[in-house]
């Protein structure tokens, strides 16, 4: 499977839907967005992956930064993620795990992607996740996903990526890596389909004991207040914490219940879903002019959709899902990696 990744080319690949622009949230955060471009290469339904989204949580700072539980990966595509020790030069790992065949996820600084002009790039430093399929240190250039596509990078900015040269520190930050192992096939659609279903349940049974949306409600009003004292740049790392995470979730949350219902039995769950998709983005764009005009009031009352709507999704998935899981088999597929 590994060879599909490493004959990518940057320039003719196409991002996976999921990123299109028309969606309400066409990026979530660089993990979720670089495995929906790992699988959907692989010819592998990333929406499958999704149901771990009604776990999202309100934090007290932020909204959980979702993740796809790397078991998930593994039951419903064969694919084994686990971290990667890095202890010499962290390309040298890099280098040797994709000789074996393996795909590296690495934290990297932003500010050597080229990928995000306008944003990160040559502009700001910031920590994020690229995958990595394609590497050669003597070239110094590294074909990788980041966000909702497939990209190149060479010379100065893989020195920048690898702290060398240049940029190499004294004390070197020996980043977080993690590589994944691929089958020699995967589960069948049909399995997978069934082993989403069941997964969808057991998260479904880790949702949070309590409203979210309500939880970020009652402080929301310092937060803003807060806001209008700092430099508007801090707006940014705000909102991608919260409103964005929550508001990116859910819309997955709302694409998953889609492809896993074909026939619409969840489709009055999913439309709860994208309302607050919709209505974290709304909002987004309102304290932005809030800020802006330094007028808050009402501005927290933007919530109360969104929290009615996660009130909606979860008291009628539960009874969905059991009409569900009682008229389809129970089917397990879970494959090892090599």
């Amino acid at each position: 499977m590994f060879e599909t990744l490493a004959a990518l080319d940057p320039q003719s690949y196409t991002p996976h839907p999921l990123h299109d622009a028309e969606r309400i949230w066409p990026e979530t955060n660089c993990y979720i967005d670089l495995w929906i471009e790992t699988l959907k290469a692989l010819d592998l339904e990333p929406e499958a992956m999704l149901g771990f989204t009604l776990t999202q949580d309100f934090e007290g700072d932020q909204f959980t930064f979702f993740k796809v539980p790397l078991e998930d990966l593994e039951t419903l595509y064969g694919i084994r993620a686990q971290e990667l020790a890095i202890y010499e030069a962290a390309e040298r790992h890099v280098a040797t795990q994709i000789a074996r065949g393996r795909l590296c996820l690495v934290e990297v600084d932003s500010y050597f992607l080229p990928d995000t002009p306008g944003v990160s790039y040559r502009i700001e430093h910031g920590k994020t996740t690229v995958a990595i399929t394609a590497l050669d240190v003597e070239a110094r250039t590294m074909h990788y996903f980041h966000n909702g596509g497939f990209f190149a990078l060479e010379g100065e900015d893989f020195d920048g990526v690898f702290q060398r040269g240049d940029h190499a520190q004294a004390l070197p930050f020996l980043p977080y890596t993690e590589f994944a192992k691929f089958p020699a096939k995967a589960p069948t659609p049909e399995a997978r389909r069934a082993e989403a279903l069941r997964l969808l349940t057991v998260h479904y049974d880790r949702r949070p004991a309590a409203n979210p949306f309500t939880s970020y409600a009652t402080g929301f009003a310092a937060d803003i207040e807060a806001l209008s004292e700092r430099p508007f740049d801090v707006f940014h790392k705000y909102a991608f914490n919260t409103l964005r995470q929550a508001g990116a979730n859910f819309e997955l949350a709302a694409t998953h219940l889609d492809w896993l219902a074909l026939d619409g039995p969840l489709a009055g769950p999913a439309e709860a879903a994208r309302e607050i998709a919709t209505t974290c983005k709304s909002l987004q764009f309102q304290l932005a002019r809030a800020l802006a005009r330094k007028k808050f009031a009402g501005l927290g009352d933007g919530l109360l959709p969104a929290a009615h709507a996660w009130d909606r999704l979860m008291s009628d998935l539960g009874p969905a899902l059991a009409r569900l899981s009682a008229d389809r088999p129970k089917t397990h597929s879970g494959i090892r990696a090599a």
